[in-house]
């Protein structure tokens, strides 16, 4: 008799714990959860699925107006006779694939009943603490990427040393200033010039065949796809608004990254043509 009181009670516990117990637990959740997902890099119908597949589960309904830097969550219980409201400021964590990756492991977690919501509150503070990857591992990768790109594009062994060189110093000089909390379009502008003057050795020393592709190629490291193909998504889906912000975000930091380039340009003494 103990023993089946005992199991009784701990199927209890976790049926309580299975679901969120008032619509209000449930829309501090998700609207937070959607805040970290849109403040990692990703896309507004990805963050929509994402969400109703969690309210799904949980037997609520879920309504959501993705801002370009806000979340506006409602969710009501399944017969909308309660409601709660809740806005939530993006968080500015960087594109992160990895924390966008586990967010969305953790979606489909919840959707197959695999965990309950009390697991999945404590799991969610888990991701959102993720570390960055290895800053080193990013620099070097990021510097032979680039150099790729150099010889994808006709570039030649010495123009790729001059981009590599490049890269590094000027990928380098971007972990520091961001770490410093400097203002990204000004970390832009400072690495691309930086990099445009390096990769300018090819010019000014006579010491490739391909002076040009080590210049053009040295700054593209700095190029913001992510913003350009999240709005472009923004965009088909529906979501202007977000796809406008995303799309004048990334424009203002390629202006900042053609100014410096200009920069080292006019600093070198070099006229393209």
């Amino acid at each position: 008799m103990t023993n089946s009181t005992t199991t009784n009670h701990k199927e209890a516990l976790i049926a309580e714990t299975d679901i969120p117990a008032t619509p209000k637990d449930a829309c501090i959740f998700l609207s937070d959860y959607a805040a970290w997902l849109l403040g990692c890099g990703a896309t507004c119908i990805r963050i929509e699925k994402n969400v109703k597949r969690m309210a799904d589960r949980w037997n609520m309904v879920s309504e959501m107006t993705i801002l370009p830097s806000h979340i506006h969550m409602t969710v009501w219980n399944d017969d909308r006779s309660h409601s709660y409201s809740n806005i939530v400021r993006l968080h500015h964590t960087g594109i992160s694939f990895d924390i966008n990756t586990q967010l969305s492991k953790l979606s489909w977690a919840i959707a197959d009943r695999k965990i309950g919501f009390a697991e999945a509150q404590r799991n969610f503070e888990a991701i959102v603490q993720t570390r960055p990857a290895n800053p080193w591992m990013v620099w070097i990768l990021a510097s032979l990427a680039n150099m790729a790109f150099c010889r994808l594009f006709g570039g030649d062994f010495i123009a790729m040393a001059i981009v590599l060189t490049g890269t590094l110093a000027g990928y380098k000089l971007k972990q520091v200033m961001l770490e410093d909390k400097q203002d990204v379009r000004f970390v832009f502008f400072c690495c691309a010039f930086f990099s445009s003057v390096i990769g300018a050795a090819g010019y000014v020393f006579d010491l490739s065949d391909t002076p040009e592709i080590a210049l053009g190629t040295s700054v593209l490291y700095l190029i913001p796809g992510i913003p350009y193909i999240n709005s472009v998504s923004d965009l088909l889906d529906g979501h202007y608004i977000s796809s406008f912000s995303r799309f004048m975000n990334a424009m203002v930091l390629t202006a900042c990254l053609s100014a410096g380039l200009c920069g080292g340009l006019l600093l070198m003494n070099i006229k393209w043509l």
